[in-house]
């Protein structure tokens, strides 16, 4: 019963603002009625303003538009009402006659005055400045969509959210442009409202003055005192509740780059930083040298700062000294997971050749980072890189067909704090540094005016970037900034670096258990290869080699069926790879073409020749044995064609014939890294082909 009857009480209410139009409601019960829907008018703006200070975002009160509407129109016809009262009977119940004389304060002309100001202020500054912020929200929110959807398919394609996130992220911005643009249009209610309030006091007071002189025969300083305090009266019944509703209306239109409600933000912001406190409190004892200032006020405000200063560096000192002790209690940890490790036991423990003999173990990916960074890491303080390396590793087995290792996650003291680290197989690879607090900012060239930052270099790609604060974000997703948050840029600089190695990650254990995983679907040409013509080892390496050129491995049965087919060239493993890679063409294909067209350099005919007839054979494989003369010679044209395109496409292709492709790939990546090299064979009949280029002798 009580569910059905609040499903259908905004139905009622809305038939309660009908009514109130046009009956009476100042006559009813002695204007009980028209008090208590006065005062359920304000305690409903108190409920709004009080809702709006404790959201985290704007969509989380998506009905405010709809609420405004309804509470304007509410308010508007409890206005008809007491006016009509106020016309009729000189007389709209207890709640206006209090307000009128409370505000009035026995003077009737001062009281009318602060009355005015107080409609005046919330016309012309809070309703216009609420106005101005939700049509400049709605302008931006609109402008800044394709930067944001650009965001979102870059985190799609790096496995930082998966498919059903991206969904929801790209409805949440659509919901956002929604929201901001019915705000745009609700804050025109709150102008309307604010003017027609206006309105009704000069029609209350110059009517009700010559009805009562006319009519009711009063004098004029009967007059005065009678519908002065009932216009004031009604006019502050209205303009309270149209005070509050419009303040809400500013705190939801300019809630933009916070994480917490209101109260929370304000908390964090304002104990940010000491140094602002004894600064202002230092100000205002300084104040008390002035003759003629109130020297215990100003001396209770100046030490009440100070004293909150000294407070506020207390707190962050002791946030400080806990984040220190976590990260030594982790080491500790892990020190203790050691059996036997510790002060105590730890020479014992050594004694045991055995348990040396375990310290010469390392990982075989490994990630440090500074004490600054810890909480990116922590699960329990919210940190999300755990579950981003998780999602990469299930996206890169989809793409590359190969599952590599779990990442070691550990704090490093001895690094800057806000530094991570990158090992492959216990040595480092790469560091890169964030701040935890700002979005790395990058110009993709569409940005019009630069926002203000700390500029950097982006860790994966090494493109120029810039570090944007959060509370500038906003402005760099109109001006056409890519923004990416620092979890991201720490995935985003891993991914790339288990691209760039996972040849080496690759283990014959690895191998093994991708054959085990085989033969329970395809036993027959496991069977017929492995192990009598096809070791474990060399197909370790030919996976290697197919992955150093970035070739997914995930088609596992093609490239064991290949291998048996060209049992002749398995001495030069170098020839039995590029068999592999032709019967793996159309995954070259997929992997390396854009919209079913390739656009590539080619070599000139010439330098083909002096390749192939300087290709030397020898009992353990073929070697390219050119003149080194020679050799610079043709990379000097190949870095030139390579630099004339390197800005029109993503990924610079060079298509050479299939003899010379695996020695014209050895030779350019001594001098040119980054290069993909292709055959004519590894490319589907179905790809359109386009020459942006020609490598010749310089």
């Amino acid at each position: 019963m009580i569910k059905k009857m609040l499903s259908n009480v905004f139905a009622v209410f809305v038939i309660v603002i009908v009514l109130a139009l046009i009956i009476p409601l100042n006559r009813i019960w002695g204007g009980a009625l028209i008090d208590f829907l006065l005062l359920i008018n304000i305690s409903i703006a108190i409920v709004i303003l009080l809702m709006t200070m404790y959201i985290k975002e704007s969509l989380e009160f998506s009905i405010f538009p709809s609420i405004l509407l309804i509470t304007t129109v509410f308010r508007l016809a409890l206005n008809i009402s007491t006016t009509r009262g106020v016309l009729q009977d000189a007389w709209a119940g207890n709640v206006v006659a209090t307000f009128g004389n409370f505000v009035m304060g026995g003077n009737a002309v001062v009281g009318f005055i602060i009355f005015i100001i107080i409609v005046i202020t919330n016309f012309l500054v809070i309703t216009k400045g609420a106005e101005r912020v939700s049509e400049v929200a709605a302008r931006f929110t609109l402008d800044a969509m394709p930067g944001k959807q650009m965001a979102i398919d870059a985190d799609l394609n790096t496995g930082a959210i998966t498919d059903e996130e991206a969904k929801n992220r790209r409805l949440k911005i659509q919901r956002e442009a929604d929201f901001f643009g019915a705000m745009d249009g609700a804050t025109k209610f709150v102008k309307g409202d604010a003017i027609m309030s206006i309105i009704t006091a000069l029609v209350n007071l110059i009517a009700g003055g010559i009805l009562g002189m006319v009519m009711l025969g009063m004098t004029f300083g009967d007059v005065l005192s009678t519908y002065f305090l009932l216009t004031v009266g009604d006019g502050l019944s209205s303009q309270i509740p149209a005070l509050l509703i419009s303040v809400a209306t500013g705190m939801v239109v300019t809630r933009a780059g916070t994480e917490g409600s209101f109260n929370q933000d304000v908390k964090a912001q304002f104990t940010r930083n000491p140094t602002v406190m004894y600064i202002t409190g230092g100000t205002v004892l300084a104040l008390m040298a002035i003759p003629g200032f109130p020297k215990p006020i100003l001396f209770l405000i100046g030490f009440s700062l100070i004293l909150f200063g000294f407070q506020i560096s207390r707190m962050l000192k002791r946030e400080h000294l806990e984040l220190a002790l976590a990260a030594e209690q982790a080491a500790m940890d892990e020190m203790e997971a050691i059996p036997g490790a510790g002060s105590a036991g730890e020479e014992g423990y050594y004694r045991n050749i055995d348990n040396v003999f375990k310290l010469l173990s390392i990982e075989q990916i490994e990630m440090e980072f500074g004490y600054s960074l810890l909480h990116l890491v922590d699960e329990k303080s919210g940190g999300s890189t755990i579950e981003r390396v998780v999602l990469f590793r299930k996206q890169f087995a989809t793409e590359m067909g190969m599952v590599f290792p779990s990442v070691r996650m550990r704090n490093n003291p001895e690094i800057n704090p806000n530094q991570y680290l990158i090992k492959i197989k216990g040595e480092e690879v790469a560091r890169g540094e964030i701040l935890t607090d700002h979005y790395l900012a990058i110009d993709n060239g569409d940005v019009g005016n630069p926002v203000e930052g700390i500029d950097t270099i982006e860790p994966a790609f090494g493109i120029p970037a810039r570090w944007i604060s959060e509370d500038k974000k906003v402005m760099a997703d109109v001006a056409g900034y890519t923004l990416i948050d620092p979890v991201s840029v720490m995935i985003t600089h891993l991914s790339e670096i288990i691209r760039t190695h996972c040849h080496e990650i690759l283990s014959r254990q690895d191998v093994k258990t991708m054959i085990d995983n085989m033969k329970e679907t395809n036993p027959a040409v496991v069977e017929d290869l492995i192990p009598q013509t096809v070791s474990i080892g060399y197909l370790q390496k030919v996976l290697a080699m197919l992955l150093k050129e970035g070739v997914p491995i995930r088609d596992m049965e093609t490239i064991l069926e290949s291998l048996a087919e060209n049992v002749s060239s398995l001495k030069d493993i170098d020839i039995a790879v590029e068999y592999v890679r032709q019967s793996l063409k159309r995954t070259i294909t997929r992997r390396f073409s854009e919209a079913n067209s390739l656009r590539v350099i080619t070599i000139d005919p010439r330098i083909e020749d002096l390749i192939i007839a300087n290709i030397k054979k020898s009992d353990r494989g073929s070697y390219l044995a050119l003149d080194p003369e020679k050799v610079r010679q043709i990379m000097d044209g190949a870095n030139d064609a390579v630099e004339k395109v390197r800005d029109v496409v993503p990924q610079v292709i060079v298509l050479t014939s299939p003899v010379v492709r695996v020695y014209f790939k050895k030779m350019i990546d001594q001098f040119i890294q980054g290069i993909t090299v292709l055959s004519y064979n590894e490319i589907d009949n179905t790809v359109q082909i386009q020459s942006i280029g020609n490598i010749a002798n310089s």
